[in-house]
């Protein structure tokens, strides 16, 4: 037999215990009474067991149609991870060799991350504002009276929205893409060079490659941090409102069961998307063990 554990093993695995409750505990409540019957409420005990909930979700009806309000953050969200990866990619193969400017445009595109979120939402609103005030008053001196005539304003889901989605997702993607870049190892791509390889095959056969999960996990970090953004969004957004907006809205008048209904969706999309790219992750990482890097095939 081996030792006895220690008092204080006990203590602290009751505390790790407590802590973990305390995390996951409401989530899980939150996922169990979304599944209240039709005449369920917001608490315990449940009120049967359906469906119903869920449904209404999509419906359309209530305060807020927040059926809407989740396709729209999907669609960003999925907008937001494409142009992450492509814009941190590029960054990333860019900054691999040194030109003017270069700190101070690193230094320009991670300032997001230490403004206040609002600041930096405010300051996008107030941008596009301008741009509105110029257009309706000063569009039709500078030949675009046809875009002034019934012109209301450019901030929108995927102008002004957009915008500020970004600036919290691409530092991170850049931040990832440098880390990967400075451990890369040059003498592959000038053996494909030697090889007869061009530009694009270099990039195409041997870099991509070696960097594809970490291209996978800056996806994930676009999605999932536009999926649930709050702050940057709530001045920036426009005339509708992202899922996290209409939630906030929700909470702060008479809700039902459809609330916790939209959680567990929003918490299934996560995870789908977390499931998604950790699967991506090992199905490439089992067949470079099982066949070797993919670096270098197709050239020829």
């Amino acid at each position: 037999m081996g030792d006895k554990r220690p008092r204080s093993f006990y203590i602290l695995a009751a505390f790790f215990s407590a802590y973990v409750l305390f995390l996951y505990g409401p989530m899980i409540a939150i996922y169990i009474l979304s599944f209240q019957g039709p005449d369920g409420g917001l608490t315990f005990p449940m009120n049967g067991v359906s469906l119903t909930w869920f449904g209404k979700v999509f419906s359309g009806g209530g305060i807020v149609d927040i059926g809407a309000a989740f396709k729209r953050s999907l669609a960003l969200g999925l907008v937001v991870m494409v142009i992450t990866v492509v814009l941190s990619v590029a960054a990333g193969m860019a900054f691999r060799k040194p030109f003017r400017g270069a700190s101070v445009l690193f230094y320009t595109a991670i300032a997001s991350l230490i403004m206040p979120s609002i600041i930096t939402s405010l300051g996008i609103a107030l941008e596009f504002r301008l741009i509105d005030d110029f257009v309706n008053k000063h569009g039709a001196d500078v030949g675009l009276g046809w875009l002034a005539d019934g012109y209301t304003t450019a901030m929108g889901l995927f102008t002004s929205g957009l915008g500020a989605h970004l600036t919290w997702t691409l530092p991170f993607g850049l931040l990832i893409m440098f880390a990967i870049f400075n451990r890369f190892d040059g003498r592959l791509e000038e053996a494909a060079r030697d090889l007869g390889a061009t530009p694009w095959q270099t990039f195409r056969h041997v870099v991509l490659p070696i960097i594809l999960p970490s291209v996978v996990g800056i996806g994930l970090f676009g999605f999932t941090l536009s999926w649930d953004e709050l702050a940057r969004s709530s001045q920036a957004i426009g005339s509708v409102n992202t899922l996290p907006l209409e939630l906030q809205g929700l909470t702060t008048t008479v809700t039902k069961p459809d609330i916790y209904a939209l959680g567990t969706l929003t918490s299934a999309v996560s995870f789908v998307v977390i499931f998604a790219a950790l699967s991506v992750i090992l199905v490439l990482q089992a067949r470079q063990r099982r066949q070797g890097s993919d670096a270098g095939k197709g050239m020829v």
